[in-house]
């Protein structure tokens, strides 16, 4: 139960944060992804990398696409920790993964200086979906993992098991 309390929590918490981003006047949003982007060139600069191809373009769609990465991330184990049918979680994800972007996108039509782009909820839902492949090989490798070393305890004559 608090397993799924703090899942919930944790998302539900970085929705709200993605959709406080999107309510941002262009001007706040622009100094936002500009800092971002004289951090990025001072930091290749420094290791001797060309940063003359690095835009606020490239910095505003990589935020994107790394922010909904993290949502898809949450959105594993959160619907996961609720014990749902295979199908119920796989269809939870996908409208999850599409409704947020979609909201998201909405909201920035009635913000000032800003505008909703189809383009990005396509590049939103490609960062939910990789964000949701990254968990899931994840918890696949743990899983495996975990097998193994139960395998092993098993073989282990030195191991004494309790009878059941």
């Amino acid at each position: 139960m608090k397993k799924k309390a703090i899942w919930t929590a944790v998302t539900i918490l970085f929705i709200l944060f993605i959709f406080s981003n999107s309510m941002k006047p262009s001007d706040i949003s622009s100094a936002d992804s500009g800092w971002v982007l004289r951090v990025a060139q001072e930091s290749l600069g420094f290791m001797g990398i060309s940063t003359r191809w690095l835009t606020e373009h490239i910095i505003r769609k990589t935020g994107h696409f790394t922010e909904y990465t993290l949502l898809g991330i949450l959105l594993y184990g959160c619907i996961r920790s609720f014990d749902f049918p295979a199908e119920r979680r796989y269809f939870l994800r996908l409208t999850a993964g599409f409704m947020v972007p979609f909201v998201d996108e909405t909201i920035q039509l009635g913000v000032r200086g800003r505008s909703g782009q189809i383009s990005d909820v396509w590049l939103d839902c490609a960062g939910v979906a990789f964000g949701i492949l990254i968990a899931a090989l994840l918890h696949r490798y743990r899983r495996r993992g975990r097998k193994q070393y139960d395998k092993k305890l098993s073989n282990d004559p030195g191991i004494r098991r309790k009878p059941l």
